[in-house]
């Protein structure tokens, strides 16, 4: 199996449309275990992220990790939990924040990884491009209904907002989040990961 991940890691080097990373020696970034029981799919890795080649190593990352009532050790350590973003490389900034993941990017790779990994059980979706990527929905779809309504979504998908510190006006005009939604999400993960 680990021959598995290597030969598509090595493919994704390789593919013409990553050419720009691979000839700065940057690879992609995302974790994929045959063991993990969770998946986080995300918008696509940060500056700092891909610096220091380590997924999720930023206040979002810290905020996530809360979240989901997982330690640090839990998250990088176990083998039990996989991230695999939108894109597996930083996209650039834009005006208000980072560019979105390039498309066509996940419709490419993330089957041929899901595949491998065969004993998930949960998928947690993060932020609006995971979201309507894998619920198939409408760009008018609003995230906040779709988190509202996670539970439409389980026992397989768990739709989340982006644990970014700029989404705290979002968490306190939406208190239900943290009184209703976290909860069940931290019950969820430890399900899986004990």
């Amino acid at each position: 199996m680990e021959d598995q991940f290597q030969k598509i890691f090595e493919e994704i080097k390789a593919d013409p449309m990553n050419q720009e990373y691979t000839k700065k020696g940057i690879d992609p970034l995302y974790y994929a275990d045959a063991d993990a029981r969770i998946l986080i799919v995300g918008q696509a890795p940060g500056r700092v992220a891909q610096d220091t080649q380590i997924v999720w190593n930023d206040k979002s990352g810290d905020r996530l990790r809360d979240w989901m009532g997982v330690s640090h050790d839990e998250f990088y350590h176990s083998g039990k939990i996989a991230v695999l973003p939108m894109d597996f490389y930083f996209p650039g900034k834009g005006k208000s924040g980072d560019l979105p993941p390039r498309k066509g990017f996940a419709e490419k790779w993330h089957p041929r990884l899901l595949e491998a990994m065969p004993n998930l059980k949960l998928t947690l979706l993060v932020g609006s491009y995971a979201t309507k990527h894998y619920l198939h929905l409408k760009s008018s779809a609003k995230l906040t209904d779709v988190v509202h309504n996670y539970q439409d979504y389980l026992p397989q998908y768990f739709p989340l907002v982006h644990p970014s510190p700029r989404n705290q006006l979002w968490m306190s005009r939406n208190p239900w989040f943290e009184k209703e939604v976290l909860p069940d999400l931290k019950h969820r993960v430890d399900q899986f990961l004990r």
